[in-house]
């Protein structure tokens, strides 16, 4: 769901939503109407996001599977999604409304890679976070001013939109590390391993169909990853494998050009009639009977 996407999807309503949405080649923002995310559902989820997303949900509740854990969202949340997130709404209630931004590939990022916030470095993928009153306003201010900057001009001053980005993203940094750390103390070793275990699967699924690379990516023994996963979710570690890996392929079948065959041979599969027979038996479905 890039940049070019988004602008096919949203440039025939414009006239209905202009009020509610700015859009460039370089971003994206949002500013409470649900007509969007209305738009976009029908779009046939799951998808996957390939920019940093960055809101606040203002009112209402949604339904979410966000990198193959289902996340029920309330108003007062911030939320991070960022490059490589595969999303999968469920339900987004009519009170829904989200204020945020998107930033493209081309964006101009206020940091560069080896000073980006931890947050944002590619180590964690997404976050959702419950905030008080004074943390969610200061993230809405910085939202606001952006949203103002965007709209002065025709051609607003980036050095401006830049740093604004760069204070959003500190302050998102720092709530975001204020809640691992209080998570880190309550959270066992074995809900860490399998964090660490989901967090490798959704990266790496498409090269990597077998616990054994896990296992090892963990420096642990096979036995006893398995072990952990089952008894911390109660969902075997092949089976996650599977989520992700099945995940990948519909949104490739669904959002791109591909052949089942270049699908195959891309997600590692043996032959394409191995891939056929491996979608289907997860799905009941041929890979042509979904991509139609």
């Amino acid at each position: 769901m890039d940049a070019s996407r988004m602008r096919d999807i949203l440039t025939p309503h414009l006239s209905q939503i202009r009020e509610h949405i700015f859009l460039n080649s370089e971003l994206t923002m949002v500013r409470g109407d649900h007509t969007v995310f209305s738009l976009l559902m029908r779009q046939r989820p799951p998808f996957i996001i390939n920019d940093h997303r960055l809101g606040i949900i203002m009112s209402g509740e949604a339904d979410i599977n966000i990198n193959l854990q289902d996340r029920h969202l309330t108003s007062s949340t911030l939320v991070y999604l960022g490059p490589g997130t595969i999303i999968h709404p469920k339900h987004l209630s009519p009170e829904l409304r989200i204020f945020g931004m998107g930033l493209f590939s081309n964006f101009s990022m206020p940091f560069a890679q080896v000073q980006m916030p931890s947050a944002f470095n590619g180590q964690v993928r997404d976050f959702q976070l419950p905030v008080g009153e004074d943390d969610l306003a200061t993230a809405r201010h910085i939202l606001e001013t952006i949203w103002q900057t965007v709209h002065a001009t025709d051609q607003y001053y980036r050095p401006t939109v830049t740093s604004l980005v760069a204070a959003l993203m500190h302050h998102y940094d720092h709530l975001f590390h204020q809640q691992s750390d209080r998570l880190t103390n309550s959270r066992s070793r074995e809900q860490t391993i399998f964090d660490r275990f989901l967090h490798l699967v959704t990266q790496h699924c498409a090269e990597h169909h077998q616990i054994g690379y896990y296992a090892e990516r963990m420096c642990l023994t096979e036995r006893y990853l398995t072990t952990v996963v089952r008894q911390t979710s109660g969902i075997t570690a092949k089976d996650w494998i599977d989520r992700a890996l099945i995940t990948r392929i519909k949104i490739e079948l669904r959002h791109t050009d591909k052949s089942a065959a270049q699908i195959a041979e891309e997600m590692h599969f043996s032959n394409p009639s191995f891939f056929s027979k491996y979608f289907r038996r997860l799905t009941g479905m041929t890979p042509g009977e979904y991509k139609c």
